[in-house]
């Protein structure tokens, strides 16, 4: 077991009470090796740094567990991971979190967090998303440490058909008000932002980003959404196909054209 490698980002920062609750797991697992952003980097979604260099420093080195931390996204994390850090090396898991906050529904196209999942699939190992619905920076995690243990061992364990990323969303409470696990789809849903518009000394105005969440199915009992709201861990399998093949057959017959 002490021989599994197992990488970890996210993007709340390195020093996040998330990160070092999720290293706190892991390396019951495996070897482990963070790299994550020097400072919050939410809502980057798949963002990667091209026009500025990036920079690494080494955070700590203690038996069992390294430590970096990156100036650039969780994606460029990832990519620094494998393609500088570990080249060469057979990376067993990739986890990023613990998140503090949701990232079901449409926020998974939003969040680091997960942006730095998908990536890590890419590399041909399991990856896992995990996010504790609870933004107080100071966030009790010892539910979610409990569900992290018991997935990691369940994906460690089992015959995954790879690339595979779970996107797995916690409810706020303690252990014993979590009802259990269930695997389910991403909610139907959209976000409707608003700007608060206020005004600095100078009287120049600025504007702070809020919004609210519209859910088109909130009956429905199989999304993610409604097994947080009922108490359950989420789990959703993400793919990163977005082609909408029920569209490509009627845009066929009013777009294809050969000469």
């Amino acid at each position: 077991m002490k021989d599994r490698l197992i990488f970890i980002t996210n993007d709340d920062g390195f020093d996040s009470l998330g990160i070092k609750s999720v290293i706190d797991v892991a390396k019951e697992f495996g070897r482990v090796v963070v790299i994550a952003p020097e400072t919050m980097q939410s809502g980057q979604s798949h963002a990667i740094t091209m026009f500025s260099p990036l920079s690494l420093r080494c955070v700590s080195k203690s038996e069992g567990v390294e430590i970096y931390a990156c100036n650039g996204t969780p994606v460029d994390c990832v990519k620094m991971a494998f393609d500088h850090v570990l080249l060469d090396q057979k990376v067993d898991l990739v986890i990023s979190g613990i998140n503090h906050g949701s990232n079901s529904a449409i926020n998974v196209l939003y969040s680091g967090t997960m942006g730095a999942a998908i990536e890590g699939s890419f590399y041909g190992c399991p990856t896992i998303g995990f996010s504790l619905l609870d933004h107080d920076e100071n966030a009790d995690f010892t539910t979610s440490k409990h569900y992290c243990s018991e997935i990691i061992t369940s994906v460690l364990g089992g015959d995954v058909d790879l690339p595979m990323c779970l996107n797995v969303n916690i409810p706020k409470g303690e252990l014993e008000t979590i009802k259990g696990v269930k695997v389910c789809r991403q909610c139907k849903g959209f976000w409707r932002e608003r700007f608060v518009c206020r005004q600095d000394p100078r009287g120049q105005d600025y504007f702070w980003l809020t919004g609210e969440f519209f859910n088109e199915e909130p009956l429905a009992e199989d999304t993610d959404n409604w097994a947080l709201y009922n108490n359950y861990v989420s789990v959703v399998p993400i793919k990163v196909d977005l082609t909408d093949y029920s569209k490509m057959s009627s845009l066929q017959n009013i777009l294809h054209s050969e000469k």
